[in-house]
C-alpha cells in the first residue's frame, strides 16, 4: 500500500463524526510508537513533519521510515508537511513523496495569503497532492512557529478563501495554542465553538483542522518534574473539548507536545532509576511504549477513530 492522501480519510471522518490524529514525527521510535497504536486500534493515521523535523532527521530517512511503517501495519497513512513556510519547501516535499502539505500564509494579509496558498494548490494538485491552508493564528511556540497572541479566524472570510485558493482542508484558530504552555496560570482553557459552528455552516461538508491540540497530559508533566524537569505551568486543551470538536466539522487534530512529553517523561524516569544504563535501546524502548499508550488514549478518548481504518 502506498502513502495515501487525506481526501477519502476526511470524507469518512466528516460523515461519521470523528477526527484523524496528525502526529508530528522526528525519529524511528516516535513513528513506531504511533503506528503500533494505530495498528492495534485499526485507526487511520496522518504522520506529519515540520520543517525542523525534516532538517533534523533528513527527508529521505523520514520517507523510508513511513514506508516501513506502512509495510509493518498495512494501514492507510498520509504523510503531511506541517506549517510549510513558503512555496519552495512545499514543492520540495511534494516532489519528494509527501501526499499532503500545509502552506501557512496566516501571518500575511488576507489577499497575500490567498495568492500564496493558490500557488501551492495549483502545483500540488497537478501532482496529485492535497493542500491545507490556514486562516487565523494560534498563540504559542513550537519549532519555527512563534506567535504572541491569538488571531481568531473570521468566519466571514472562510468561504472566499476556500473558493479562491482551492484548498482541500482549512486550519482555523478557535483557542488552541502551540506548545506546552498554552495558557497563563489560572487562565481557563476555552475553545470558541461558536466560531467553529459558523465556519462549518459556511463550509458545509468541508474538513476543518485544529493545530496546537495537545492536552499536556498531567501525569506526564508530573513525571517530567519528578525526575528533574521544571514545567509547573504547563496547561493544555481538555480532552472533552477536543472530542466535542471531533464530533463536529473537525476532521484533523494535530498532536505534538503530548508526544514529546510522553517520550521525555519515560526517558527521564528510566535514566533516573537506572543511571548506569548507556544502551539507547534500554531507555528508547520505554519511550516508544509510552508514546504508543498515549496515542491509543487519544484514538479512543479524543479522536473516536478506532476501527475506522
Amino acid at each position: 500500500m502506498p502513502i495515501v492522501t487525506t481526501t477519502e480519510m476526511f470524507k469518512k471522518a466528516y460523515d461519521n463524526r470523528y477526527a484523524i490524529g496528525a502526529f508530528n514525527v522526528n525519529n524511528m521510535e516516535i513513528i513506531q510508537g504511533i503506528t503500533e497504536a494505530h495498528k492495534e486500534e485499526n485507526a487511520p493515521l496522518i504522520l506529519q513533519v515540520s520543517a525542523g523535523a525534516r532538517k533534523y532527521a533528513k527527508h529521505n530517512y523520514l520517507i523510508k521510515l513511513v514506508e516501513a511503517a506502512i509495510i509493518e501495519t498495512d494501514l492507510p497513512i498520509a504523510l503531511h508537511l506541517d506549517h510549510g513556510a513558503d512555496f519552495d519547501i512545499c514543492k520540495s516535499c511534494i516532489d519528494g513523496g509527501f501526499s499532503s502539505v500545509m502552506i501557512d500564509g496566516s501571518h500575511f494579509p488576507f489577499d497575500e495569503n490567498i495568492a500564496l496558498t493558490k500557488k501551492v494548490v495549483d502545483y500540488a494538485h497537478s501532482k496529485g497532492v492535497v493542500v491545507e491552508g490556514e486562516l487565523g493564528q494560534l498563540a504559542g511556540i513550537e519549532d519555527d512557529v512563534n506567535v504572541e497572541k491569538h488571531s481568531y479566524t473570521d468566519p466571514a472570510q472562510v468561504q472566499e478563501f476556500v473558493e479562491k485558493t482551492g484548498v482541500d482542508s482549512l486550519a482555523i484558530a478557535i483557542g488552541t495554542s502551540h506548545g506546552a504552555y498554552k495558557f497563563k496560570p489560572g487562565q481557563k482553557p476555552e475553545l470558541k465553538f461558536d466560531i467553529l459552528e459558523e465556519v462549518s455552516e459556511r463550509l458545509p461538508g468541508f474538513p476543518i483542522v485544529l493545530h496546537g491540540a495537545s492536552s499536556v497530559i498531567p501525569e506526564f508533566v508530573e513525571k517530567v518534574n519528578k525526575y528533574g524537569g521544571s514545567m509547573p505551568d504547563a496547561i493544555g486543551i481538555p480532552e472533552d473539548m477536543l472530542r466535542q470538536a471531533a464530533k463536529g466539522a473537525v476532521c484533523k487534530i494535530n498532536i505534538d507536545s503530548d508526544l514529546r512529553l510522553a517520550m521525555t517523561a519515560a526517558i527521564r524516569e528510566h535514566m533516573s532509576l537506572n543511571p548506569s544504563d548507556f544502551d539507547p535501546r534500554l531507555y528508547l524502548g520505554p519511550a516508544r511504549q509510552a508514546i504508543k499508550e498515549m496515542v491509543q488514549r487519544k484514538i479512543v478518548n479524543v479522536l473516536g477513530c478506532s476501527g475506522k481504518a
